[in-house]
């Protein structure tokens, strides 16, 4: 009987809810009213998209929870005025810096917002701009040492204020692991479905492109998830050596010099990054420069021993390996897939 009755009890449970992946928009000043609320109703179409066609295999179901945030006059602060659901914490997954049509270029922001920018990235959120919006990263110091796009007409400005920057403004999207950056003032929309692509996977974002009748693949060449490394897993060290690794992937690097950025032990340090991230640090820095020589091979002509010298790799035969065992192509079928023509 009470045999009967577990089963029963195992029949009838109640499914879990999936976790949050909380994302903040900024409204900041002379932000672009309509890409916030557009940012909004995709993120939350993609909920009900993700829920209808399940979960990827191998990865956990999750839904987007979306906030907004804005200065206070009053306090001085960032503070929270909306969120589509409730128990948001003080420490987004990722927060969005939407395009401005008001705003200068170069105009500084308070401190206070340099500040919540800068803790929000060093807490593990994903730094996301579109269009002006990467003014407020980079003034926060969020881009030095990166790549990074913004509006075409923007370039110049852009340029003469962070020359630390590795500017790209012939790029629509910028992903540099922890950071996303989107060019035109309408490229939201293509910032949001990579979003959806990284949280809920590429089915989830093909759908809800074709919901909202944009074309992913004249606009988005990657299909396949691109590598989204564990950036909130609380070991500050660890982030720190994260962030060190994604500035300067191409250079010769060291378990030593690893070890060193993040200022522990080496064993301590290999230790402590496998927990963290799920990834030895050679595994890890190998799926970073995979990721940019996937970029290079997509929008660029260089020959692929060219593509490995400028990922860090002095024997193209060796990155060749190594690129076909993560991708599961070759660097030049990968290439006749998804170059751009």
């Amino acid at each position: 009987m009470a045999e009967t009755t577990n089963r029963e009890a195992k029949l009838t449970k109640t499914p879990e809810k999936p976790a949050p992946v909380d994302i903040g928009v900024l409204q900041y000043p002379g932000a672009q009213l309509s890409a916030v609320h557009g940012l909004t109703d995709l993120f939350l179409t993609a909920n009900r998209i993700a829920e209808r066609i399940g979960s990827a295999p191998g990865r956990e179901p999750v839904f987007l929870r979306v906030s907004h945030w804005h200065l206070t006059e009053g306090s001085g602060a960032v503070e929270r005025f909306y969120a589509s659901g409730e128990g948001v914490p003080a420490q987004l997954a990722c927060f969005i810096l939407p395009p401005s049509l008001e705003t200068r270029p170069g105009e500084t922001p308070a401190v206070a917002l340099r500040a919540w920018l800068t803790a929000q990235h060093n807490g593990g959120a994903v730094a996301c701009s579109v269009c002006a919006g990467a003014f407020l990263l980079a003034q926060a110091g969020l881009l030095n040492g990166r790549g990074a796009t913004t509006h075409w007409a923007l370039h110049d400005d852009f340029a003469a204020l962070f020359p630390e920057v590795g500017l790209e403004t012939e790029k629509l999207i910028v992903e540099d692991g922890d950071v996303i950056t989107a060019g035109g003032v309408m490229a939201w929309v293509d910032l949001g479905l990579r979003i959806v692509d990284r949280f809920l996977g590429p089915s989830a974002m093909l759908e809800v492109a074709r919901f909202f009748l944009v074309d992913p693949g004249g606009r988005e060449q990657r299909f396949y998830s691109t590598f989204a490394p564990r950036l909130q897993h609380g070991d500050e060290a660890v982030l720190k050596a994260q962030h060190w690794l994604h500035k300067s992937y191409q250079d010769a690097m060291s378990l030593a010099a690893m070890a060193a950025a993040a200022g522990l032990s080496e064993r301590t340090f290999l230790r402590r990054f496998q927990k963290a991230t799920g990834l030895n640090p050679t595994a890890y820095l190998q799926r970073l420069r995979v990721g940019k020589a996937r970029e290079l091979l997509e929008l660029s002509s260089l020959p692929f021993g060219r593509i490995a010298w400028e990922v860090g790799y002095e024997d193209p035969a060796a990155f060749r390996k190594v690129f076909h065992k993560v991708m599961g192509l070759t660097p030049g079928d990968y290439r006749r897939r998804f170059a751009v023509r």
